[in-house]
């Protein structure tokens, strides 16, 4: 029963891995589309509020940005580390 859970424990990590990297992309993706919708539909009413709207919208992006780097480098390493642990 020990190699049972053993090789489910190693077919799970690559999936765990992908999906921790699917949900932080789609929650920035998700973050940045709700504010730009945001800043269009409040462009009719005055200057200051999309002003201040888009200035979190270029703050977001950036942010993703940088989350995305870190992402990058977290998947290479893990999944480094796992394929050097079965090898």
């Amino acid at each position: 029963i020990l190699i049972l859970i053993e090789t489910v424990s190693l077919l799970i990590r690559p999936i765990a891995l992908g999906v921790r990297l699917t949900a932080n992309i789609t929650a920035g993706h998700l973050l940045i589309h709700m504010i730009s919708s945001t800043t269009i539909e409040l462009m009719n009413t005055s200057i200051i509020i999309p002003s201040f709207t888009l200035i979190l919208l270029l703050a977001l992006t950036i942010l993703e940005i940088a989350v995305a780097c870190i992402q990058a480098y977290v998947f290479t390493l893990l999944l480094s580390l796992y394929l050097e642990e079965n090898t």
